[in-house]
């Protein structure tokens, strides 16, 4: 969708694959997986994301405000 925020782009998918097999019974077991997580991710996972920022937001404007996967 045109309004597609960065975190969704590279984030959010990889936190949602890596939570696709989580199950979770109290917030410390939930906060425990999120911090292992994110200290899990090097600078290249950051720097991989942001670089591909440019070509998504070309795709966005040339999409001319429809929706795209």
């Amino acid at each position: 969708s045109p309004d597609i925020a960065p975190s969704d782009y590279q984030l959010v998918g990889s936190m949602a694959h890596g939570l696709s097999d989580q199950h979770f019974i109290n917030y410390e077991e939930i906060q425990k997986w999120l911090n292992e997580w994110i200290a899990s991710k090097d600078e290249s996972f950051s720097r991989h994301g942001m670089q591909q920022l440019p070509d998504r937001w070309e795709k966005i404007i040339a999409s001319d405000g429809k929706y795209f996967d």
